[in-house]
C-alpha cells in the first residue's frame, strides 16, 4: 500500500488544520492537500493526506465511514491521476494537415 490517502465527503469548512488533527493520531503526516475550485476558492469536499509510511496509512484507513464535522468520511488508497490521452493510446506527430508533404502549388482544384 501507498501512504496518500484519498478523504472524501468532507464538511465544505473543514481545513487542512483539522484534517491533519484528525489523522495524527495515526502516525506522522508529510502533507496535507484539501482540494479547492481555483475560481472561488471553496473547497471541493475532498483532500489528500500523505502518511510519513504505508503502515501509518493502513492504520488511518480506519477513518473510514467515521463522522467528521457532520459527514460521513470516505477514506481510501489514494488512485494515480488519470490522463485524457490515456484510452486512446499515444497521439501522431504535430502538424497543420492538409499537404502530406506536397506543396502548396501542386494542389490545384479543377471546378
Amino acid at each position: 500500500m501507498q501512504a496518500k490517502l484519498y478523504v472524501g465527503n468532507l464538511n465544505y469548512s473543514v481545513t487542512e488544520s483539522d484534517l491533519q488533527t484528525l489523522f495524527q493520531k495515526y502516525g506522522e503526516i508529510k502533507s496535507v492537500s484539501l482540494i479547492s475550485d481555483k475560481y472561488s476558492g471553496q473547497s471541493k469536499g475532498f483532500a489528500f493526506v500523505e502518511m510519513a509510511n504505508p503502515a501509518d496509512a493502513e492504520k488511518a484507513l480506519a477513518e473510514n465511514g467515521n463522522e467528521f464535522m457532520g459527514r460521513s468520511l470516505t477514506v481510501s488508497e489514494a488512485r494515480p491521476p488519470k490522463r485524457f490521452d490515456d484510452k486512446r493510446g499515444p497521439r501522431g506527430g504535430g502538424g497543420h494537415g492538409g499537404g502530406h508533404g506536397k506543396s502548396f502549388e501542386k494542389k490545384r482544384f479543377r471546378y
